[in-house]
């Protein structure tokens, strides 16, 4: 399992400001149920622009709702301006802290709240949409979410972009986009482009012993603290079956981390051919 908080565990069990308010002042809505997390965000806003009430609906891990919690109970009471200055810092904060990996749940109350100010003000808000290009098409992440993520939060590998904006967590092929963001964040100056000699490709023999390895060491105690396991079922040149246990078995993720997770994981580590698949499917 994940080392939550005490706060954390208190506002995911017993979630402060669960639903909707129908004749809200404000509204945001961020994330999408097809990229695992989405926040509906609900404001009263009185006639001295002070939030009154807050509340919200989310679709999304025990992080995601104490989150969306946290951040209701710090806005009551404050007025726009006072709520427009929250970061996803302040909300992590609030909560004692977040695992690193779900930071990005953090960001996502942050930015439903811009979002439902933004609608207050009367500005056009696309939903889903952001400013920018593309670069992560599994989770509609945008170079300028990834460079304000880096700047704002002190960002400084790839790794930990992904854990405050998910990019880079499904297929990987965003990976060296990302990275270029965070060295260009970082004002690294490109050094003159060497060929590099490419490397001697692995024996069937090193392969499997790189891929058990691999998941022995850096998949198999991840999964664990969730609850979950992995089982090495086949190995076929660059194509390694596995069968999800525990947990994963049951977790509507379970595609994802199949794909963003150890296949990422045993490209990384192995080679970046390799095609992870599940046993039976």
């Amino acid at each position: 399992m994940w080392e939550y908080t005490d706060k954390v565990r208190e506002h995911f069990l017993n979630p402060r400001n669960v639903g909707e308010i129908a004749d809200a002042d404000a509204v945001g809505e961020v994330g999408s149920l097809a990229c695992g997390d989405a926040l509906k965000l609900f404001l009263k806003i009185d006639e001295h622009e002070r939030i009154v009430e807050a509340k919200f609906q989310t679709f999304g891990c025990a992080s995601a709702i104490a989150s969306s919690s946290a951040l209701t109970e710090m806005l009551i009471g404050k007025t726009v301006a006072e709520a427009e200055k929250i970061t996803n810092k302040d909300i992590a904060a609030f909560l004692g802290g977040l695992p690193k990996e779900k930071m990005h749940c953090s960001v996502m109350g942050q930015e439903a709240l811009e979002a439902a100010i933004k609608g207050w003000r009367g500005e056009v808000v696309e939903q889903h949409e952001h400013e920018g290009e593309l670069v992560c098409k599994c989770f509609g992440v945008t170079d300028e979410q990834i460079l304000r993520a880096i700047r704002e939060n002190n960002l400084t590998t790839v790794e930990e972009v992904t854990h405050f904006t998910k990019a880079g967590g499904g297929c990987g092929d965003c990976i060296p986009d990302i990275q270029r963001l965070v060295d260009q964040a970082l004002g690294k100056v490109a050094a003159c482009e060497v060929p590099e000699a490419k490397p001697k490709p692995l024996t069937n023999v090193q392969r499997m012993q790189l891929v058990v390895k691999t998941l022995e060491e850096e998949v198999r105690p991840s999964l664990q603290k969730d609850g979950g396991d992995i089982e090495l079922v086949d190995i076929d040149g660059h194509t390694v079956t596995v069968a999800l246990r525990g947990m994963c078995t049951r977790c509507p993720s379970s595609q994802l981390t199949l794909k963003g997770f150890v296949e990422r994981t045993l490209r990384e580590h192995v080679e970046p051919e390799i095609t992870v698949v599940e046993a039976g499917a």
